[in-house]
C-alpha cells in the first residue's frame, strides 16, 4: 500500500482486495490517459483520475502483445496550480521501474532538488523522438504530506519585508556569480553564513528558533525526493474526497521564495491553516514539467 494514500483521502484503505477494485475502477473509468512506446517499442500506458480537484492516483503499466493492460505499479498525486521554477531540468529513470526522477538546481533552496515525475509519457514522447533537451520548458512542483503542523508567523512589518526582499535578491545573485567561479562572490557568501551563524548562536539561548527561521526547505531521511519544510502559506483550501469524504487540505506554500502546492489530510494536519501563517512538515515532493507548445 503507497503510504501517501492517506494524504489523498484513502486513510482507512488498507485491504488489498479493495485496492484492486480501485485501480481497476481506475482503469476503466479514467479522466485522463496517456501513451506511447520506449526505445524497447513497448507500449507504456497511464490511467488517471481525479478524486477531489487536482487530487487523485495514476496507475502505470504496459500493453503486451494481446493488446492486455499489465499493471505494474501506481501513485497517487497532486496537480500544482503555479509554476515553481524556470531553471533547467536532468530526468533520470528509475532502476526498478518505468518512472523518472527529476533534479532541478534552483539557487533558492540552495541544494539540488529532487522530484518525482508526474508527466512521464509526455517525456518519454520527446526522448524517443531525440529531441531532449527541450529548451523554455518550466517546472510546476507539488507535495504530499502525511504530518504538518501551523505555526503563527513571525511579525515583520513593510521595511522588514522589504530588507528580507532585498536580501535574498542579493544572496541569489552572488549564487548566481558564485556559480560562475566569481572568487569575490564566494567570499561574500562565505562571510554571510559565518555572519549569520554567530548571530543565531547568540540568540538562540533566548530566543525559539522559529522566531529566528522564518523558512527553510532541506533534505529528509533517506529518500531523495522527500524534504522537511517551513513556509508561509499564500493560499488554503478544504476539499473532499468525493469516494471517501474525508477532508483533505489544498495549501499553497512559499518556502524559500519557491511556490508549491502542498496537499495533507484533514486528520493529520495539527492547527488551523491560514494566510499569512505557516506550515511546517514533511513532504513527497512531485514535479510536473511544463513543455512549451
Amino acid at each position: 500500500m503507497h503510504r501517501y494514500m492517506r494524504a489523498i483521502g484513502f486513510s482507512k484503505l488498507t485491504d488489498r482486495n479493495e485496492l484492486k477494485q480501485l485501480l481497476t475502477e481506475i482503469v476503466l473509468s479514467a479522466t485522463a490517459r496517456a501513451y506511447t512506446s520506449n526505445s524497447e517499442k513497448v507500449v507504456l500506458a497511464e490511467f488517471s483520475k481525479d478524486f477531489a480537484e487536482n487530487i487523485g492516483i495514476t496507475v502505470c503499466g504496459e500493453f503486451d502483445e494481446e493488446d492486455k493492460f499489465i499493471y505494474e505499479y501506481y501513485y497517487p498525486y497532486m496537480r500544482g496550480s503555479a509554476i515553481s521554477t524556470e531553471e533547467d531540468i536532468s530526468v533520470e529513470r528509475h532502476a526498478s521501474q518505468e518512472s523518472y526522477a527529476g533534479i532541478c538546481d534552483d539557487i533558492r533552496v540552495g541544494v539540488s532538488l529532487i522530484f518525482y515525475l508526474q508527466n512521464m509519457i509526455p517525456y518519454v514522447k520527446f526522448q524517443n523522438a531525440g529531441e531532449l533537451p527541450i529548451r523554455g520548458t518550466t517546472l510546476t512542483l507539488s507535495g504530499l504530506s502525511l504530518s504538518g503542523t501551523i505555526m503563527l508567523p513571525i511579525s515583520k512589518n513593510e521595511n522588514d519585508r522589504k530588507r528580507v526582499n532585498r536580501a535574498t535578491l542579493n544572496r541569489g545573485n552572488l549564487i548566481a556569480a558564485a556559480r560562475k567561479g566569481d572568487e569575490e562572490a564566494i567570499e561574500s557568501l562565505t562571510l554571510e553564513d559565518m555572519d549569520t551563524y554567530s548571530m543565531i548562536s547568540k540568540k538562540i539561548h533566548n530566543e525559539d528558533v522559529f522566531t529566528l527561521v522564518d523558512t527553510y526547505f532541506m533534505p529528509f531521511g533517506v529518500e531523495c525526493d522527500q524534504y522537511s519544510i517551513l513556509g508561509e502559506i499564500t493560499g488554503c483550501r478544504l476539499v473532499h474526497n468525493k469516494l471517501t469524504g474525508e477532508g483533505i487540505y489544498q495549501l499553497m506554500i512559499s518556502s524559500n521564495d519557491l511556490q508549491m502546492d502542498v496537499c495533507i489530510n484533514q486528520t493529520d494536519l495539527i492547527g488551523e491553516p491560514q494566510a499569512g501563517r505557516r506550515f511546517k512538515g514533511i513532504v513527497w515532493i512531485q514535479g510536473f514539467i511544463n513543455f512549451p507548445e
